[in-house]
């Protein structure tokens, strides 16, 4: 991506000053024996005739049915299951769901993990690499040209635009870093606005509707690869250091035979030709990686810790 960046921030002081582990506990519904931070199998479990599937909210809906048509194809051959493609409109909704048994397979926003695995029993296992085994994307923070906004500090008394409050780049790292590095807090030195979405985000301020928002930059790069916006619309004035991206993963409660059977069919689903890698290989992705929550989340763990974040399931 050649999109021109006026600067580039690691956030190195927040993430060094943090504790080395942030307090995680699940809810009182779940067991986690095994200190993995994830619920445990339980005895009781479920084995749905049908599976549903749910890709995290952060674009069009209807885009990602089709783009995931092939790999869910693939899923009910190996699990002899039919699978039926769930469009979530938040990540709220979509936490609620696999809480309420009516989710069984989804991927989840970086940052809705730890409240997804507290609260709704989710199990992650998996997340899309590129193909030399590398992962993630940035929080950037975008500007239009022209805006009078030239540095991360101009953004003091204007409008910056979050995505949803349960997202890492779309509001947590953001917010933590401003503070951090800036001392820079929401509805004191800046006035938040929250879009719902990273494409929301990043088409408000292609439009000048936002004078700045924090996304993604992976949602990014898939938006100028299909020339939603273009590059001469954008300017980035920050890129933090890389995060973890969506994980993929299963409700705890799903019979163990068929989660083994879940986790294989993510492992050997073939990407070339399909509508999948079509896609996501604009931002890199060529592959299913394993990974845990317990190692793999725990820089999104201490950034909710500096925000002050309590995993409420009520």
């Amino acid at each position: 991506m050649k999109l021109r960046h006026l600067a580039t921030g690691l956030a190195a002081s927040l993430l060094f000053t943090l504790p080395a582990h942030a307090e995680f506990t699940l809810d009182s519904r779940y067991t986690d024996n095994d200190g993995d931070l994830i619920a445990d199998i339980p005895a009781e479990t479920v084995d749905p005739g049908t599976l549903i599937f749910a890709y995290t909210p952060v674009e069009d809906p209807a885009v990602y049915a089709e783009v995931w048509g092939e790999f869910l194809d693939h899923l009910g051959s190996v699990t002899g299951k039919k699978v039926q493609f769930f469009p979530v409109q938040s990540n709220a909704a979509q936490i609620e769901a696999m809480r309420a048994g009516r989710l069984h397979i989804a991927g989840f926003n970086t940052g809705s993990n730890p409240l997804a695995v507290a609260c709704a029993g989710y199990r992650p296992f998996t997340m899309m690499a590129a193909a030399d085994g590398s992962f993630g994307y940035e929080m950037e923070i975008l500007t239009y040209p022209g805006s009078g906004i030239e540095k991360v500090e101009d953004i003091k008394g204007k409008k910056l635009a979050f995505t949803s409050e349960t997202s890492n780049s779309g509001f947590k790292a953001p917010s933590a870093i401003l503070k951090a590095d800036y001392g820079m807090e929401p509805g004191k030195d800046f006035e938040p606005a929250f879009s719902g979405k990273h494409d929301n985000s990043i088409l408000g301020v292609a439009n000048k509707d936002y004078p700045a928002a924090a996304v993604a930059n992976s949602v990014l790069s898939r938006m100028l690869s299909r020339d939603v916006v273009s590059e001469d619309q954008l300017v980035s004035i920050y890129k933090s250091q890389t995060f973890p991206t969506t994980s993929y993963g299963i409700a705890h409660n799903l019979d163990a035979d068929l989660q083994a059977r879940i986790q294989e069919a993510f492992k050997s689903f073939e990407w070339a030709g399909t509508a999948l890698e079509a896609e996501f290989s604009k931002s890199g992705e060529a592959q299913f990686v394993p990974i845990t929550f317990k190692d793999d989340w725990a820089v999104i763990r201490k950034i909710d810790e500096a925000n002050g974040v309590e995993y409420s399931c009520s």
